[in-house]
């Protein structure tokens, strides 16, 4: 990468009636180097020298990378993506991202003339293509990212992603179920295998994640409380155990006594199966298991979750909706948010309070009738 370059420049007009100006500068390593730009007309020669004598005194790469996105999104996930410190399921998410998504739209473009015009032409045709908003966000980001090393790496002067506003995301009420409705999903869940833990995911809203990986010394009945240490997800490298991704995450949860009374029994049941199993159980320490005591399949849970569903004819409920309507139950008996978002492991308040908006006005209708009580005589 360049260090300094001198402040002359030799424009001249060339035979074929174009204009041209070198720039001398050294690098690095202190080796002299010439750049020559080219250009219609005088004046558009000396914008091409000055900017690039800008760059050479900023330490910017003095022309940016000819290679194509593709290549640079392929070398960016088997080298500073795989290097990073993201879950690897954050790391498959992305890599499927990039070669879906960005590989087939922007690929075939040279990375150094990628301009943001490009990224909002990918968002535009993302949009016409009826991807969901969340997915559009996701998208840019992974191309932000990836384009964030191509700048540090010195392929790119600066990310054109960086300067296009972030795909927003329409907010949406979290679906939830009505107490009726959870009544009916209990009945319906009544006797299966993997009763306990829906139980628990509605009483305490613990993530998919969250609920597969929590181990039994996690678990403390007597005081009637859990603590989330871990997630466990489905990988490119299999089934991993991973620390949650921030600091909320990890927390200890109350259990309702209802809560711990299915835990309870539900050891019980699972101390028959390690006897039924005898020398093929694998002991791990997980509360909910597979017969021989490995790691539940998180999308054999989800697909079993979702017919028992719809055997309560319940449309549309999904395994994370447990975890919204434990959170309107809550904050429905007056919960405050702020504890809400603890309970939850939400980063902050603000997202707990977005999401659950909905419950507010039930609240509010309930407050005003208490003070319409309170002032009747």
């Amino acid at each position: 990468m360049a260090k300094r370059a001198n402040g002359e420049g030799s424009v001249f007009k060339r035979k074929d009636g174009s204009w041209s100006a070198e720039l001398s500068y050294r690098d690095e390593h202190g080796v002299l180097k010439r750049r020559t730009v080219y250009g219609k007309t005088q004046a558009e020669v000396r914008t091409k020298f000055r900017d690039a004598r800008e760059r050479i005194e900023s330490g910017a790469p003095v022309k940016d990378a000819s290679v194509t996105v593709a290549a640079w999104l392929e070398g960016w996930i088997t080298k500073s993506l795989a290097a990073s410190d993201r879950k690897q399921a954050t790391k498959d998410l992305y890599a499927t991202i990039a070669r879906t998504h960005l590989v087939p739209t922007v690929g075939t473009i040279p990375l150094g003339r990628l301009r943001p015009s490009d990224v909002e032409a990918l968002i535009i045709a993302k949009r016409d293509a009826g991807l969901a908003a969340s997915t559009i966000r996701t998208i840019y980001t992974v191309l932000r990212a990836a384009l964030d090393i191509a700048a540090r790496d010195g392929m790119l002067r600066s990310n054109p992603a960086a300067v296009v506003r972030r795909p927003g995301v329409d907010r949406r009420d979290a679906p939830h179920l009505t107490v009726d409705q959870a009544h009916a999903l209990l009945d319906a869940v009544r006797g299966d295998r993997l009763e306990s833990l829906f139980r628990l995911m509605l009483a305490t809203g613990l993530r998919r994640g969250e609920a597969l990986a929590l181990h039994w010394s996690d678990v403390d009945l007597d005081a009637g409380q859990l603590r989330v240490r871990w997630t466990l997800s489905r990988t490119s490298k299999g089934l991993q155990l991973e620390e949650p991704k921030t600091d909320k995450s990890r927390r200890t949860v109350p259990l309702p006594r209802s809560a711990v009374e299915t835990l309870q029994a539900h050891r019980g049941r699972q101390e028959d199966e390690r006897r039924a199993a005898a020398g093929a159980w694998r002991d791990a320490d997980l509360v909910f298991t597979t017969e021989i005591g490995t790691p539940l399949e998180p999308r054999n849970v989800l697909r079993r979750f979702e017919l028992l569903a719809q055997r309560a004819g319940l449309a549309g409920v999904h395994l994370h909706t447990l975890r919204h309507s434990a959170a309107s139950f809550l904050l429905a008996a007056g919960t405050h948010t702020k504890v809400v978002q603890e309970h939850l492991g939400h980063s902050s308040y603000a997202i707990t309070a977005d999401i659950y908006s909905h419950v507010g006005p039930a609240q509010q209708r309930e407050a005003a009738d208490r003070l319409d009580q309170a002032l009747r005589w």
